[in-house]
């Protein structure tokens, strides 16, 4: 077998509005807009990466933004809630931020050992912040508009929707070595690896559920830690052994990676850990300008007239 997947890599996602996503996930979420690019298959496009500091595998959330793109419905079949790590200490923040922002949510909900903060944002991407213990002692992003003390702490973990849960948690559990550790309700939780936060996996099971539609205000894939690129190599080969079709490994720069999508519909991701996001900017500078794959350079000054201008929001030392 191939080293252990060690978690979320990274979460990608569909929004409408380039400069209202990083508003929000920025603005008032305090993530780190990590690098600034475009979507190497529709280079017209932006791909924004947010995280941590340094954008560690584990806490980052990316965007497609296709701005008054066609609106997507949520349903089986997809990744519908994105989960995010805060202190146990840091609920009563929370709640008063997004109240004060004019942001609406539910909760908190007491949920298995942890308290659930649910919102979305303004293309309806469902969120939630999960306050459990142990979440101050993951990385966060200390100079960020977030006091650090109640920063977002990377990912809880991902739940997804299915119409019929059985051959996907098999794949988990036969295959990908996750391994079953809470129910509640309708809820079951996988974790991999070490476990914990930023390796969970929920499933829904929604039988009379419509399947989802990918689109603005979905999710589009999960993708899942690996070593490097003789684990990526070694997990292809798996999941083409399960009689998933896999793509070729695909150099995107910051990770290599492959696809597939799991029985239930939803696609999945595996992506090395390394290079990371400082291969092209030095760590202070991140997400400070646009990076483009060196295939694409010829192309920078026609790219840039036709991706929207980007305004990030004022951070340093966390406002309160």
């Amino acid at each position: 077998m191939p080293s252990a997947i060690r978690g979320i890599h990274h979460i990608t996602a569909i929004a409408g509005d380039v400069q209202q996503n990083v508003d929000f996930y920025v603005g008032l979420l305090g993530l780190r807009l990590v690098k600034l690019t475009v979507n190497f298959d529709d280079p017209g496009t932006y791909h924004l990466y947010y995280g941590d500091e340094l954008g560690h595998p584990g806490t980052i959330l990316t965007f497609f933004p296709w701005g008054a793109g066609h609106p997507g419905r949520i349903g089986t079949g997809q990744a519908t809630v994105t989960s995010f790590s805060i202190p146990e200490g840091s609920v009563g923040f929370w709640t008063d931020r997004l109240r004060r922002a004019g942001v609406s949510f539910t909760g908190p909900t007491r949920r298995l050992d942890e308290q659930v903060i649910s919102l979305a944002d303004a293309d309806g991407i469902r969120l939630e912040l999960v306050a459990h213990p142990g979440a101050e002692d993951r990385p966060g992003w200390p100079e960020g508009p977030v006091p650090h003390e109640h920063a977002v702490r990377g990912f809880y973990g991902v739940t997804l929707s299915l119409a019929d849960s059985t051959a996907t948690e098999q794949l988990l559990a036969e295959v990908m070595q996750f391994r079953p550790v809470a129910a509640a309700d309708n809820r079951r939780r996988f974790t991999v690896g070490d476990g914990g936060a930023g390796a969970y996996v929920d499933i829904l099971t929604h039988t009379a559920d419509a399947r989802g539609l990918v689109a603005v205000g979905t999710v589009h894939h999960v993708a899942w830690r690996v070593a490097d690129r003789e684990a990526l190599v070694a997990w292809q080969g798996l999941m083409a052994k399960a009689g998933l079709r896999v793509t070729p490994v695909m150099d995107r720069k910051y990770f290599q990676s492959v696809y597939f999508r799991e029985p239930g519909g939803v696609l999945f991701e595996f992506a090395t850990d390394p290079p990371g996001f400082a291969v092209d900017e030095s760590p202070r500078e991140l997400g400070t300008h646009l990076m483009l794959p060196e295939w694409l350079e010829p192309d920078r000054e026609q790219l840039e007239s036709v991706l929207p201008p980007i305004r990030i929001p004022a951070v340093g030392g966390g406002d309160r």
